[in-house]
């Protein structure tokens, strides 16, 4: 969670509120009196494992092992909490790693008065060298979010996105980013809206990547000649099956 964030959510939540942190298993928000996950709460703070930070939001544990309710978030099953029951919610870097984040969207607004979600950007998720050089933000990542206002919309990670310059941002640019640019966050009272957008065909997908890198183009300017050698090898391709497809065509009427 982006750091002056915690100290901005620390300053909303008021004494005998009940906070929950859904996801929070790795780096938990340790105000929230709830917390919500798939992993147990033994292994929690996996971050300081690997050499990162292992809890935010102050130094006294709110939450307790009896507090610690361990589930599958995106099971379709309502949490076991009633509407409107805790005062704030948190779900900092979550709704990128799971397969409903509709439903979590769904479920936060339901139960909670306001609270607070965090997500990496989609210019970070763009940009290759996070994770591997040939790699598009992280493997594991499901989708490519942004946030508008008090809406979120949700775009499948295709996997066109790892396919070369035209489709992906360079790791030079990932280097450059600020933390503000890193991610998108929002701060929500009442409700927030939410969606999935879907596009259909690879060409339409391809159009969407493509749009997206095009608006870097004055920071990734060095790029040029790599689109167009992308494009003439793209080009190559598809001229390839194509007259393989010829061939097979006239050898089977043969």
């Amino acid at each position: 969670m982006y750091e002056p964030n915690v100290q901005r959510a620390l300053q909303v939540i008021q004494p005998g509120w009940k906070v929950l942190d859904i996801g929070g298993w790795a780096c938990p928000f340790n105000r929230a009196t709830h917390v919500m996950d798939a992993e147990p709460y033994g292994t929690r703070g996996y971050y300081a494992k690997i050499g990162g930070r292992g809890s935010q939001g102050g130094d006294q544990e709110y939450f307790t092992e009896s507090t610690w309710i361990q589930r599958d978030i995106c099971g379709r099953e309502p949490y076991p909490f009633g509407d409107k029951e805790f005062d704030f919610v948190i779900c900092s870097h979550t709704l990128e790693d799971i397969r409903d984040p509709l439903w979590v969207c769904s479920e936060m607004v339901r139960i909670a008065r306001r609270g607070y979600l965090e997500i990496p950007s989609r210019l970070w998720e763009t940009c290759l060298g996070a994770e591997h050089p040939s790699l598009a933000g992280l493997s594991h990542h499901r989708w490519l979010i942004e946030i508008s206002g008090h809406h979120v919309s949700f775009l499948p990670k295709y996997h066109m996105i790892h396919r070369g310059p035209r489709y992906n941002l360079p790791a030079s640019l990932l280097r450059q980013l600020t933390p503000e640019e890193s991610i998108a966050y929002l701060f929500w009272e009442g409700d927030f809206t939410f969606e999935e957008k879907s596009i259909h065909g690879v060409d339409a997908m391809g159009a969407e990547m493509r749009r997206y890198v095009a608006q870097y183009t004055s920071r990734t300017g060095s790029r040029h000649l790599a689109y167009v050698g992308a494009d003439f090898a793209e080009w190559l391709a598809l001229l390839g099956q194509r007259i393989s497809r010829g061939w097979r065509r006239l050898l089977g009427k043969r």
